[in-house]
């Protein structure tokens, strides 16, 4: 009977330990569950503010009027830089009439024309003139504007632009209001205070 009633302890103490041990898997797996719950409220919370992200685009486009003017007072303070720059050194030389595409002051009248457009667009992401009106050049692709991307932009893209000038009218058709030079170098114009105004409100939304 003794031996029995042992074995019948032994069997309730390793019964209670069973039960004891399933119920801590339970609990360990109710807390993992509600881990990959909150998880996934996490996940769906994040690609819901992403698709919203998506869905509401920030940018407002610059038009083509818009960035016409800014184009013709760029070209205003590129004539004002020629004659800073080049005239002195036509002057100097005796070189001041243009005989020929690829006569001096030709030469040097792109290379002000083109670095003018190069250098700004790289450092600043805007001209003087996109900068009178608000207007900047941002890429598609990239977090930021690099060489390459500039240089196609405002050089290739440009001078091809510039030969065929109704080219500049893709403005008008693209969804995202880009050139021949936008559309080739991934590149668009925007209004820059429309995007900070956006910016502002979404931080202070997250705060």
């Amino acid at each position: 009977m003794n031996n029995g009633d042992d074995r019948l302890e032994e069997n309730e103490i390793v019964t209670g330990t069973n039960e004891e041990s399933t119920n801590e898997e339970l609990l360990d797996t109710n807390n993992q569950d509600f881990v990959d719950d909150s998880d996934g409220i996490k996940m769906n919370s994040t690609k819901l503010v992403n698709d919203n992200e998506e869905s509401a685009d920030l940018y407002a486009y610059a038009g083509f009027w818009m960035r016409f003017w800014a184009y013709l007072v760029d070209l205003i303070v590129i004539a004002g830089l020629r004659q800073l720059i080049v005239s002195p050194i036509l002057g100097f030389l005796d070189q001041e009439s243009a005989d020929g595409i690829f006569s001096l002051p030709n030469i040097l009248s792109a290379v002000v024309f083109y670095l003018y457009f190069v250098l700004l667009t790289k450092y600043f992401g805007q001209t003087l003139g996109k900068m009178i009106f608000g207007i900047k050049v941002i890429p598609l692709k990239e977090k930021r504007l690099s060489w390459q991307t500039v240089l196609f932009r405002e050089w290739i893209g440009r001078y091809i632009s510039a030969s065929i000038f109704i080219l500049y009218a893709l403005v008008v058709f693209l969804p995202k209001k880009q050139g021949l030079h936008d559309y080739f170098a991934d590149t668009t114009v925007i209004h820059e205070n429309y995007v900070r105004k956006n910016i502002t409100r979404k931080n202070a939304a997250v705060s």
